[in-house]
């Protein structure tokens, strides 16, 4: 191994749910425990909430600036979902994983289908569950000031993520916050170690039998 070359190629994790199920809190923990790993900003065309910044929380664009970055090529994968397109901007993603960096995904499952074409070797998908659609119910009118109108289309969406489970490498209930993130962060650190993420190995093994 060369102080010039990164230890191994870096992990494209996704983390996806239906709305509510806490993928953006769970995000959140995982990245102030792994230092050495960033969150991929996503480009959106919804409006910012209370509190969110421009090119921190998301980029956020016009719908017709949206399309002109898709047409470009510009996006890794990009989406619609209630009416709001999302996308991964291509560059700082394939660059991160270059050079061993670890990049996590907080995406819907059109996202992470489309990772898994452009970079096949790249994704670890992750789907998190609610323990019933009761209690997913509970947690978005707790956590929302939407509209009953609002609170029921996400209701609705939810039955169509949920349907997309079995596209995912891993697969975790999310009924306590701190073993799911144990477990999270558990997958990640397996798939760092993943023999194909470290092209060293091959000559390092060859070095160790010549021994």
């Amino acid at each position: 191994m060369s102080n010039n070359v990164p230890s191994r190629r870096g992990v494209s994790l996704v983390l996806a749910a239906a709305p509510g199920v806490g993928k953006t809190s769970i995000s959140r923990a995982l990245l102030a425990l792994e230092p050495e790993l960033s969150l991929s900003i996503s480009a959106t065309t919804r409006a910012s909430r209370p509190g969110e910044q421009d090119g921190m929380h998301y980029f956020f664009h016009s719908p017709e600036r949206f399309a002109e970055m898709a047409a470009a090529g510009d996006f890794l994968e990009h989406a619609s979902f209630l009416g709001r397109s999302y996308g991964t901007p291509r560059a700082p993603v394939e660059r991160a994983l270059s050079e061993g960096r670890d990049v996590l995904f907080d995406i819907e499952w059109q996202g992470h289908r489309l990772l898994r074409e452009k970079m096949p070797g790249d994704v670890v998908g992750i789907f998190l569950l609610p323990p019933s659609i009761a209690e997913l119910e509970r947690r978005l009118r707790s956590r929302d000031q939407d509209s009953d109108e609002e609170i029921s289309k996400r209701m609705a969406a939810v039955r169509d993520e949920i349907t997309h489970w079995d596209e995912f490498d891993h697969v975790l209930v999310n009924e306590d916050f701190a073993e799911t993130v144990t477990a999270v962060r558990g997958i990640l650190l397996a798939a760092r170690s993943h023999r194909t993420r470290q092209p060293w190995l091959s000559g390092f093994v060859d070095r160790l039998l010549g021994e």
